[in-house]
């Protein structure tokens, strides 16, 4: 998988071009603790190198196609922070034509670059690395005498490898079906947990221990439970309150797997039943995000996915009475924007807000199979809105779902997990 994706990028390179590519470090998180690992998606979906501190050198010069510059094997270090492949099991495990110690990639550098028309770079990244570049090419320049002629361009390489991540193949789509089942398992759990009296963090532990103990990594991304007015606030993550039954708990929350990242909201009645004002919100955003999955096909854009849920909701806050007037006229100047103020959709995939281009040539980009994004409309009254009646005060609702563009129309990844108000009360039953 990750040799043909190389085969691809180094395709897009062009002949006597060099492409640098650094991978993730470990990130302090205080004093002498670092955070978990993760690496660069960039370089996990071109290597599959999940180690820290390396770099990976793609050549289309006549050198070795791929070289990796890595930690070398230290059983003293190993003891304390685990097995490293070292410049043996880079060749042997990862598909290395060349592989050096992570030490040798500053020394060795002019020599790389020697005669590449192209130098493929993100730029800031690394100073260090950014200033032996600069320092090179400018070496070279003064050396053209004795027929050294510097790189021309350094070109960012995100450009290619982005519009490549857009598309997932097969393999990927199958990891995404599995975090989407793992993530379907976590949310029952935590729904189940859904009842006056508990914690939010109660829940949040339902989700975290499922994912865990079904092979994710952990979350994609910080878990969302919004109990009550916390549902208004769109990236709550204290997580610390008392949940009343009555009201609705908003759960954003998905799974990593293998690198790629599910993401799900859900809003569930604390103590299992739609009551009320709440269900007749909960009811216009269902509304809302079934009008926009009906859009999700080829050929459509994200904004025709965001006009549906937008239509859709406004229309659901004048039967409310929250908004007041023309539906279309209260849409053309955006006054839905008190209540619903995010977009619809964005890519996923490597990345919970994921790579990718969203217009062509100043246009909205076309969706096509292969395409991953999310939808997810809400709508959130806030808890000090004078205008809006007390009994809409303070509620808040999200329904997302993870869909795949397919050649007939889409694909709902997250479908298993429910979203109708009478088949959310039988699930949390």
């Amino acid at each position: 998988m990750h040799a043909e994706r190389r085969r691809r990028f180094l395709e897009t390179m062009g002949r006597n071009a060099v492409a640098i590519l650094i991978g993730a470090r470990p990130a302090r998180r205080s004093a002498d603790t670092d955070y978990p690992f993760r690496q660069d998606s960039d370089f996990h979906y071109l290597t599959g190198f999940d180690h820290p501190n390396a770099i990976a050198v793609l050549r289309t010069d006549g050198g070795p196609s791929l070289t990796l510059f890595v930690e070398p094997r230290d059983p003293e270090a190993e003891t304390w922070t685990g097995y490293r492949p070292g410049v043996e099991g880079a060749c042997r495990d990862y598909g290395a034509d060349e592989a050096h110690a992570g030490h040798a990639f500053l020394e060795m550098l002019p020599k790389l670059l020697e005669g590449a028309g192209r130098v493929h770079h993100v730029l800031g990244r690394d100073a260090e690395i950014d200033a032996k570049l600069v320092a090179t090419l400018e070496e070279f320049r003064l050396r053209s005498r004795r027929g050294i002629v510097p790189a021309e361009t350094i070109v960012d390489p995100r450009a290619v490898l982005h519009e490549m991540r857009l598309f997932k193949e097969p393999g990927e789509l199958d990891i995404m079906r599995q975090a989407a089942a793992i993530t379907a398992e976590a949310h029952r759990e935590a729904a189940r947990v859904a009842r006056g009296g508990s914690f939010e963090y109660e829940l949040e532990a339902a989700l975290g221990y499922t994912f865990r103990r079904r092979g994710a990594t952990g979350p994609a991304y910080p878990s969302i439970v919004g109990g009550g007015r916390n549902a208004t606030i769109l990236h709550y993550v204290t997580n610390d309150q008392k949940l009343e039954d009555g009201s609705l708990v908003l759960i954003d929350a998905g799974c990593e797997l293998r690198g790629y990242a599910s993401d799900v909201t859900r809003t569930y009645p604390v103590g299992g039943s739609f009551q009320g004002p709440a269900r007749a919100v909960y009811e216009v955003v269902l509304a809302a995000q079934e009008a926009s999955l009906e859009a999700a096909r080829p050929g459509a854009t994200l904004p025709q996915v965001h006009e549906a849920s937008v239509r859709v909701l406004t229309e659901g806050l004048v039967e409310l009475g929250l908004l007041e007037g023309d539906p279309a006229e209260l849409v053309a100047r955006e006054a839905y924007r008190p209540y619903y103020m995010h977009q619809t959709s964005h890519w996923l995939g490597l990345d919970v807000h994921d790579v990718g281009n969203y217009s062509v040539d100043g246009e909205p980009r076309r969706l096509e199979p292969g395409m991953v994004f999310t939808v997810e409309p809400g709508l959130y009254v806030p808890a000090d809105d004078a205008g809006a009646e007390t009994r809409f005060r303070g509620i808040g609702v999200r329904i997302e779902d993870d869909v795949v563009v397919t050649a007939e129309g889409h694909e709902n990844l997250t479908a298993a997990i429910p979203k109708h108000p009478e088949d959310v009360e039988a699930w949390m039953r």
